[in-house]
């Protein structure tokens, strides 16, 4: 559909959700393209907002985009806070990790040697010992060290639950937005949906959608831009298979009320 039959205009996403933020400084428009901006995605989602209660003030796909606001706010601050250090847990595992290995000094120092050579299934006890020591203090120190790691994963993985849920309620929305429903031809029955809208605001509704569904990727990646973690990586390129499969499909319904419109236009 052309832009001139829309009377809103769709801030450039090049502009707002791409760039960087200068040290001490504000973001500014045109970034550097190395990183995804949050303030610039929340500038995005308000104005998409804006459009939906404008064109579809009552009907669920605004009270969906003002739940996207709520989880793109929760969503920022959990990046925001996954990308910052654990003060108290870097300080306590530094702390635990020096009490076991001086610990495990201390009580090497302390053992009392003899004179007396050790026999071969003594020695096998001891080396067994000490082994099983080792890898019981390795292992104390491998979780300590890893704590931070798996309280940022735990806060990561729940931001993107939510946005995997969000998606699949944007589906739901979208699901029975056919265009042939807007066909002379189409026959109804007492189940079918309301056919309720005109041509140009299904356009509208179904990109609504396809943005929703695009922005809730973006959020994910927020998540993994400054945490470098395979589990969460690969969970938010799950999600982002997810958006873009669906927004596909999304996509093949405006392409195809495109094709109408230009069979019925003379």
């Amino acid at each position: 559909m052309a832009e001139s039959a829309t009377d809103e205009t769709k801030p450039d996403s090049e502009e707002i959700i791409i760039g960087e933020s200068p040290p001490g400084g504000k973001a500014s428009v045109r970034g550097n393209y190395r990183s995804l901006d949050p303030a610039r995605i929340m500038e995005t989602i308000d104005v998409l907002c804006h459009r939906t209660q404008e064109r579809f003030a009552g009907r669920g796909i605004s009270e969906i985009c003002q739940h996207l606001r709520e989880i793109a706010s929760h969503s920022q601050a959990t990046a925001e806070a996954i990308a910052r250090p654990i003060i108290w847990v870097r300080v306590g595992t530094a702390l635990l990790s020096a009490l076991i290995l001086i610990g495990l000094v201390g009580s090497i120092l302390a053992l009392n040697p003899t004179q007396k050579a050790l026999t071969l299934v003594e020695f096998v006890q001891a080396l067994e010992a000490g082994i099983n020591d080792l890898v019981l203090v390795g292992a104390g120190i491998f979780f300590l060290v890893t704590l931070e790691i798996r309280i940022k994963r735990k806060r990561a993985l729940k931001a993107l639950h939510e946005l995997r849920s969000l998606i699949h309620i944007i589906d739901m929305h979208q699901l029975t937005k056919d265009p042939e429903r807007l066909l002379s031809e189409h026959s109804r029955t007492d189940s079918s949906p309301a056919a309720d809208m005109t041509s140009f605001q299904l356009n509208r509704y179904l990109d609504y959608c396809s943005e929703m569904l695009s922005l809730c990727a973006k959020l994910a990646a927020l998540q993994a831009q400054n945490f470098n973690d395979s589990v969460v990586l690969s969970a938010v390129g799950e999600l982002e298979t997810l958006a873009l499969g669906l927004s596909n499909n999304v996509w093949q319904k405006i392409a195809i009320l495109q094709t109408m419109e230009e069979k019925t236009t003379p």
